[in-house]
C-alpha cells in the first residue's frame, strides 16, 4: 500500500486548490444524474454515484445457483517471524488446485517470512539426515524431522462457500467501487458506464474530502478507521444479498476490511494495484510531512511526476483523464492528511489470509507505485487469488485500459467453481477485442493462479 515517497506522489494527484470542497445540498432522494449526498455522520456528507437499472418483474427473483466450496486453512505465526499457511481438506483443493492428473493433493502448505517479500524461507532443520553405513540391508534414509516450534499465534479457518457467478440481471448483485488517495469517483468512470449498462447496480462514493463530500479541517477525519467507518456506512446502506468489492490502490485496504467484516455479504473482491498484504503505516520520511502551503507550492511539479509515473504514456489523453470531472482535485491539507492517517496494523499478512471469499488481482505491468512483487505476495497469502497482469498498463490501468479491465471483471464476476472436474478450476481469461494473446493461468505456491496478458500496442516510454 501506500507508504513510500513515490507512492506518496501518486496520491498527490494535485493539491490545486486550497479550498474546502463541499457538495451543492444534501439530501436522501437520488437526483436524475445518479448522484446522492449520504450523512454518514452528522456534518459527514459523502457524495455517492449511484445507478440502479431498470429491471422487468420476471427478473425479481433470480434464484442464486453457485457451487459449495470448503474453506479450510490453518493459520500459524512463529516468533521468529515466519508464517505457515496449510491448506486443508480436499474440497478446497480441488477448487482450486490445478494437478496434472488429475490428483488431488491432502495438504498444500505455504511458507514464508513476515518480514521479506522476495526469498522463501529456508526449512526449520535445512541439515539432512545423515547418511548410513552401506551394507547388504541398506534401508532408506528416513525423511529430515522438522524440530518442534512453539507458535506464536494460530487461526484455524472452517466454513463452507457458495461461489455463483453474478449477472446484471440478478437483482440482489451491487457493485462498489472504492477509489485511492487523492482520486474521486470519476476515475470508475468507463466501468460505471460498461456495468450499468449490462444491468448491474453500481456504487461509487467519494471519499471525505475528495471530489464533491465534505472536506473537514481536522487531520484526524482522514484517518484509515474514520474512512473505513465512513464506507462501512455506505456499504450497510445500499449493500445487497452478494456485493462485489472493486478497490484501486488505497481503496484495496477498504475493500479488504469489509471483506473482512461482512465474509457472508461480500461475495468476490477485485484489488487493483493494491500492494502486498501489509499492515499501513505512515512514512516519516514522506513529501506530505511538508506543510500544506509548501504541498500548494509544490503542485505543478507533483502533477507532472504523477503523470510521469501514474501513466505508462504521456500524451494527449492522459493528460485529458487528468482534467476529466475535476477527478483530481484535492487539497493539499486532505492530501497530507490523508497519508499521514494511513494506519492500519490490524492488516497484516494474517488478516489477509483469513479472507474467503474469491478475489482477484489486476496489475498494470509498468506501474512506478507498486512493484509486481507485492502484488504476487498477495497472490501467496490469499486463499482464492487470481492474478492478471496488464503488459500495456500502469498504475492507472482502468483508466489507461478500460476495455481490458471491463472485461478481465466482467467475466470474474460471471466465474464459478465447476465441481464436474476434480481438481481443475475454471475461469476464462481469453480477451478477444484487446488482446492477440492471453497466458493460461498457472498455479502458485498451491493456493493462486497466475497469468499475463499481453496487448499488441506499442508503449511509448
Amino acid at each position: 500500500m501506500l507508504t513510500s515517497i513515490t507512492e506518496s506522489i501518486f496520491c498527490c494527484l494535485m493539491g490545486k486548490t486550497t479550498s474546502v470542497v463541499l457538495p451543492v445540498k444534501s439530501s436522501d432522494g437520488k437526483p436524475a444524474d445518479g448522484f446522492e449526498f449520504v450523512e454518514v455522520k452528522p456534518g459527514r456528507v459523502l457524495r455517492v454515484r449511484h445507478i440502479l437499472p431498470e429491471r422487468s418483474a420476471t427478473t425479481e427473483a433470480q434464484p442464486e445457483a453457485g457451487s459449495s466450496v470448503h474453506c479450510k486453512r490453518k493459520i500459524t505465526v512463529y516468533r521468529n517471524g515466519q508464517l505457515v499457511i496449510e491448506n486443508l481438506g480436499d474440497v478446497l483443493h480441488s477448487e482450486i488446485l490445478q494437478c496434472q492428473n488429475g490428483d488431488v493433493e491432502q495438504c498444500s502448505t505455504v511458507e514464508v517470512e513476515l518480514s521479506d517479500y522476495t526469498t522463501a524461507p529456508s526449512s526449520p532443520d535445512p541439515k539432512p539426515a545423515p547418511p548410513l553405513p552401506t551394507s547388504d540391508q541398506q534401508k532408506p534414509a528416513p525423511p529430515p524431522r522438522r524440530r518442534r516450534r512453539r507458535p506464536k499465534r494460530t487461526v484455524l479457518i472452517d466454513t463452507e462457500r457458495c461461489i455463483s457467478s453474478c449477472k446484471g440481471m440478478h437483482s440482489d448483485v451491487a457493485l462498489f467501487f472504492i477509489h485511492g488517495v487523492g482520486g474521486s469517483l470519476h476515475i470508475w468512470g468507463s466501468q460505471l458506464d460498461f456495468f450499468s449498462r449490462l444491468g448491474y447496480e453500481v456504487i461509487a462514493p467519494d471519499l471525505a474530502g475528495h471530489g464533491a463530500s465534505t472536506a473537514p479541517q481536522i487531520a484526524a477525519a482522514y484517518t484509515f478507521y474514520a474512512l473505513a467507518e465512513d464506507l462501512r456506512a455506505i456499504f450497510k446502506r445500499y449493500a445487497r444479498k452478494r456485493n462485489i468489492l472493486i478497490g484501486h490502490s488505497y481503496g484495496v485496504s477498504f475493500c479488504t476490511f469489509l471483506a473482512h467484516e461482512y465474509p457472508e455479504q461480500v461475495h468476490k473482491v477485485v484489488m487493483i494495484n493494491g500492494g502486498g498484504p501489509t499492515a499501513l503505516e505512515p512514512s516519516l520520511c514522506s513529501i506530505f510531512q511538508l506543510p500544506s502551503c509548501v504541498l500548494h507550492c509544490l503542485s505543478p511539479c507533483l502533477a507532472w511526476s504523477f503523470l510521469k509515473a501514474g501513466f505508462a504514456r504521456q500524451g494527449a489523453k492522459e493528460k485529458q483523464l487528468l482534467k476529466e470531472g475535476n477527478a483530481f482535485n484535492v487539497s493539499p491539507f486532505v492530501l497530507r492528511a490523508m497519508m499521514s492517517g494511513q494506519y492500519w496494523p490490524e492488516g497484516d499478512e494474517v488478516y489477509h489470509a483469513e479472507l474467503t471469499s474469491p478475489i482477484l488481482l489486476v496489475h498494470g505491468m509498468y506501474d512506478k507505485f507498486v512493484p509486481i512483487d507485492e502484488d504476487q505476495r498477495m497472490a501467496e497469502i490469499l486463499l482464492f487469488a487470481f492474478l492478471k497482469v496488464i503488459e500495456e498498463g500502469s498504475h492507472m490501468v482502468m483508466m489507461e485500459c478500460p476495455e481490458t479491465v471491463n472485461t478481465l471483471l466482467h467475466e470474474f464476476f460471471l466465474w464459478e467453481p465447476d465441481n464436474s472436474k476434480k481438481g481443475m478450476v475454471t475461469m476464462v481469461t481469453a480477451i478477444q477485442t484487446t488482446a492477440d494473446e492471453a497466458k493460461p493461468p498457472t498455479v502458485a505456491n498451491g493456493n493462486s493462479s497466475t497469468g499475463t496478458l499481453k496487448v499488441n500496442k506499442p508503449l511509448n516510454k
